[in-house]
């Protein structure tokens, strides 16, 4: 097995680095939402608006920043995002009113979706000059960031740190390491299509919907687990509190790991029998656990969910990356939101529904989701002549 160049390796560690901090950022914000809202006096309807808005900029933001990286190279894109993302963190706890604070999450769901494009875009042109899948662990990393933002924002309010103190430092050490690592990104004509990345609005191919259609169902279950794996199991089995949030830490943990192993899974098995097996895992695992009906039983089912979910967002990525007739940008873009689209759709829709019937029997819809990409997964078999990790969609 050849030994990539070192302009390549550079390349690799420093988008790993990026997804990282994005991760920080991202679990560092949401670990200070409480102090956000205690510091302006929120009720919880305007909190949801603020909320709301960070959705509103990333959709808005995900095609464009496709767009760019497809006419300039994702490099520039990347740096740019990072540096706004890094910049927006702050001002959501610097926001001095409710105005000014819905200026800030706008920013930062624009800046946060456009990096999330732009770096997963210049992750594949990394890969692309390995001999092996590796866009797995960029996500790995991201999820191990998260987890990392999410424990250095619980000790920061547990020690009483105000919060304003606390994320402008987060975003100033970001930009202080994420800067000069993005220095040894790939150049820009490592995937500038210039004149061919076409229009910045257009409908895209039917064969992008299925594989969208993965992204959708594996996010909308993500958004749910995160959202009410905790709630189900403090108030619909009556385990302790302590005990409640260990649904979602066994999620989170299981999705890290998993990514953690994916490249070498993906180049083991393929993306087919990867993105199948992990729908059936995911959904065989919360299955039991709902009919058990036990805490434990529940602590292990969300954890057989996670590692399901674990890979699919990247084989998906890697997968519309591939697709004749688009820019790895433009295809990751669209994809992109279609899964924020279900992540955001899924947990709003469970509370409606348990509200209905009953939370149980509204997670049992998130079983069906999972295994519709088990179905889809024929849809990302690999084209002739593309090694296992180089996915791309079938022409149908």
């Amino acid at each position: 097995m050849a030994r990539p160049a070192p302009l390549d390796r550079a390349a690799r560690h420093a988008v790993a680095a990026i997804f990282a901090l994005n991760g920080v950022l991202f679990g560092s914000w949401a670990a200070r939402i409480p102090a956000v809202k205690e510091r302006l006096d929120l009720s919880d309807g305007s909190l949801g608006l603020a909320l709301g808005l960070i959705a509103v900029g990333a959709l808005v933001a995900m095609p464009l920043s496709g767009w760019l990286s497809a006419r300039g190279g994702s490099r520039r894109t990347t740096r740019l995002a990072l540096g706004a993302f890094c910049f927006a963190i702050p001002l959501t706890g610097l926001a001095p009113s409710y105005a000014a604070l819905l200026g800030a999450t706008l920013l930062l769901g624009a800046s946060g979706g456009a990096l999330d494009v732009a770096m997963n875009a210049h992750g594949v042109a990394v890969e692309r000059r390995h001999s092996g899948p590796i866009l797995s662990s960029f996500h790995a990393a991201f999820s191990l960031g998260g987890l990392t933002g999410a424990a250095t924002g619980a000790l920061a309010a547990a020690a009483g740190v105000d919060v304003r103190l606390h994320l402008l430092v987060a975003g100033l050490l970001a930009l202080a390491i994420g800067l000069p690592a993005s220095a040894r990104l790939l150049p820009a004509d490592a995937d500038d299509a210039g004149e061919r990345a076409g229009p910045l609005l257009a409908l895209p191919p039917r064969a992008l919907w299925a594989v969208g259609a993965v992204a959708f169902c594996a996010l909308l279950a993500e958004g749910a687990a995160a959202d009410w794996s905790a709630v189900y199991v403090r108030e619909s089995l009556g385990a302790a509190a302590a005990v409640a949030p260990l649904a979602f830490a066994g999620f989170s943990l299981t999705m890290a790991l998993g990514r953690a192993v994916g490249d070498r899974l993906t180049a083991g098995w393929g993306p087919v029998a990867l993105v199948r097996r992990g729908g059936l895992l995911g959904a065989a695992g919360l299955a039991a656990a709902l009919l058990i009906g036990r805490p434990i039983a529940a602590l292990a089912g969300f954890a057989c969910l996670g590692a399901g979910l674990a890979v699919m967002v990247p084989v998906v990525f890697r997968a519309a990356s591939e697709l004749p007739g688009l820019t790895p940008g433009m295809g990751i873009a669209a994809v992109s939101a279609m899964g924020y689209a279900g992540f955001l759709v899924g947990p709003p829709a469970i509370g409606g529904l348990a509200e209905l019937s009953s939370l149980p029997l509204a997670l049992g819809v998130l079983v069906v989701l999972v295994l519709a990409p088990a179905a889809l997964a024929p849809r990302l078999r690999p084209a002739r002549g593309h090694p296992p990790g180089e996915a791309v969609l079938s022409p149908s």
